[in-house]
């Protein structure tokens, strides 16, 4: 089953996927805006750790295609509590001409409806740095919100960064789209 958004289409990711993957976690200006571990990934380890994230039903990962230009990044919903009906939020556009067109918070808005009226979520968590202008602002557009700032929570690039807290409820997911009409 595809998600449908508006602008973009989520569907699992395929072997093929793995160069455009593997592209956006050596880019190290993408690398430099998100939460996560830094170093280089060479092919055969981004096709093994593919193979060993296969059938994982806590951790889904969607490659984001365009009509226009394929696979241009990958958004997730990972650490999936299926008890507490929560999950972790996250995305990357691959690079810099595929961002402010509202490809990413069509992606967030077909993730979210996604997680809350598929898989009867009703929370979803997120972060940024709190100089991620980018996320804070389609995020935001997207109804989440800040609950918090973890300081000096992250090492990357020789320092300790904060990171911002955010989250969102179905029952505010829910809100929006009345409010905003998005999927009219």
């Amino acid at each position: 089953m595809n998600i449908k958004g508006k602008k973009v289409t989520l569907r699992a990711m395929e072997k093929r996927d793995c160069e455009m993957v593997r592209e956006m976690f050596n880019d190290p200006e993408i690398e430099n805006l998100v939460v996560g571990w830094a170093f280089p990934v060479s092919s055969y380890a981004q096709e093994k750790w593919f193979e060993s994230h296969y059938n994982d039903n806590t951790n889904f990962r969607f490659v984001i295609e365009t009509e226009e230009d394929g696979a241009v990044g990958i958004a997730t919903l990972t650490n999936i509590d299926w008890k507490n009906r929560r999950a972790t939020h996250g995305i990357k556009l691959a690079n810099k001409e595929r961002r402010s067109k509202g490809i990413g918070t069509d992606a967030v808005m077909a993730i979210m409806r996604y997680a809350f009226d598929e898989l009867q979520l009703n929370r979803l968590d997120g972060s940024w740095f709190p100089e991620n202008e980018a996320s804070k602002g389609m995020y935001t557009k997207c109804g989440w919100v800040e609950e918090g700032v973890r300081r000096n929570y992250i090492f990357k690039n020789g320092k300790y960064r904060d990171l911002v807290v955010v989250g969102i409820l179905a029952n505010e997911y829910r809100n929006l789209i009345e409010k905003n009409h998005y999927w009219d």
